[in-house]
């Protein structure tokens, strides 16, 4: 019964800390255009992260610091 007197206040504090994140997230714009961000690995850019990550059936550059 002691615990009570301790776990009721730390739920709720832990939720007013978590209304104060959302609150904050919604408030800078984290939520909008979220079909955006979801298809946006779906399009290709033609930007390769690395030389040697070149796509299937392409040979990959040399650069120009190999020997």
């Amino acid at each position: 019964m002691e615990s009570l007197y301790l776990l009721i206040p730390l739920s709720a504090a832990l939720v007013l800390f978590i209304l104060a994140v959302f609150g904050w997230a919604l408030n800078r714009g984290q939520f909008e255009e979220l079909e955006q961000e979801g298809e946006r690995i779906l399009h290709a850019d033609g930007d390769e992260l690395d030389v040697d990550q070149a796509r299937p059936g392409r040979q990959p550059e040399e650069s120009p610091d190999r020997s």
